[in-house]
């Protein structure tokens, strides 16, 4: 495959509107013509990922963190640009993935949430809009005999999808008035005589992208010459997209129990605790990596636990100070677990591409008694 049609492949899955506005995704270094055969998926780019990735002949890399950040001045063999002049002048392509894999359904946060037993989750906070765009609803008014024609032409723009269903709409009768004035041609009565006539409300759900053929099918196959309809942004607050999770235990937890959840399911040897008491735990919240302020969304939502990969001192302070439970795994520690499923996932995707997980990417840390 080309690098571009993986990058179309992942654009798909993975889309950029989900990162976050500080976030550098997408791909970072690489010729889209360029053809890939092995796709090396890692946390961070690394002089040993790299050289792991040469020896494996994997012609691109899948970083979950960008390996650029901030803009590069200048581009050279020794310092801090050294690995991005290797990645190149190997001729490896790098994309980023990052908060994109954060946002999304099943990605990073949901694997966390799920080690800890969180049920009912919903975003924690630093919400996005929806990759996809808004929705709408788009109402219009028929005469009775003409409705399915009019709601067939819309169904067939576009208009009615709900998840796994087409044709979704909603119909009720009711009484239209209009009097046709001076250079009018209407379809039903005469000019200036007022009319009433029996009509249809019909109403369907549209996606952003489908609005304007839907309202061209619309306007097309209505017997009117002026018809009358409205358009309403669609809303749905159990469908918010952001970072972290917050939710419930299926049922009350011991602290103890759900730390020895955590180990097994990411591998965490060690996790810095803040209030570690032992408690019984019934909500909870988790961010994987550095979340920044949203332990304070945590917090304010009476949470007894939060688990990230790391605090800053006054958050953790904060933490303390409202008697919540905090677990920090280490940055990349709450992160990594999650790569297996997504190079499963990616495997399926791209069935003519070998997809393999980094045996060299690991955790900057190495924790020591002194």
């Amino acid at each position: 495959m080309k690098v571009r049609e993986i990058v179309d492949i992942l654009l798909r899955l993975y889309p950029k509107a989900l990162a976050q506005s500080w976030d550098n995704v997408g791909l970072l270094i690489g010729d889209p013509e360029a053809s890939v055969r092995k796709v090396l998926v890692t946390i961070d780019i690394t002089s040993a990922v790299l050289q792991e990735a040469k020896e494996a002949e994997a012609e691109m890399i899948l970083s979950y963190h960008p390996v650029i950040w901030d803009g590069l001045k200048q581009i050279t063999a020794s310092g801090p640009t050294g690995l991005h002049y290797e990645l190149i002048r190997s001729g490896i392509a790098v994309y980023s993935i990052h908060t994109c894999l954060d946002v999304i359904q099943g990605g990073i946060n949901d694997a966390l949430a799920q080690a800890i037993g969180l049920v009912y989750v919903e975003p924690l906070g630093d919400y996005v809009e929806d990759s996809a765009g808004p929705r709408y609803k788009v109402v219009t008014f028929v005469p009775v005999e003409h409705a399915d024609k009019v709601a067939d032409a819309m169904y067939k723009a576009g208009a009615g999808h709900i998840g796994p269903y087409s044709h979704c709409g909603f119909q009720v009768t009711g009484t239209g008035t209009f009097m046709p004035l001076e250079g009018a041609r209407p379809a039903i009565g005469s000019i200036g005589r007022l009319e009433r006539v029996q009509e249809v409300r019909l109403e369907t759900v549209v996606k952003s992208e489908d609005l304007a053929a839907v309202i061209a099918a619309m306007r097309k196959a209505h017997p009117y010459q002026m018809p009358a309809f409205d358009v309403f942004r669609h809303y749905d607050p159990s469908a918010r997209l952001g970072l972290g999770r917050l939710g419930r235990l299926a049922k009350p937890t011991p602290i103890g129990q759900i730390l020895s959840r955590i180990k097994r399911t990411t591998g965490a040897k060690v996790a810095g605790i803040v209030n570690g008491r032992q408690r019984m735990i019934s909500k909870a919240a988790v961010c994987a990596g550095a979340c920044d302020r949203l332990f304070a969304n945590a917090i304010a939502a009476g949470c007894q636990l939060y688990v990230t990969g790391e605090l800053k001192h006054h958050q953790a302070l904060a933490c303390q100070e409202a008697g919540m439970t905090a677990v920090c795994l280490g940055h990349s520690v709450s992160e990594r677990f999650a790569l297996r499923p997504l190079v499963q996932g990616l495997g399926r995707a791209l069935p003519s591409v070998e997809v393999v997980l980094s045996k060299k990417d690991a955790d900057p840390f190495v924790w020591k008694r002194l």
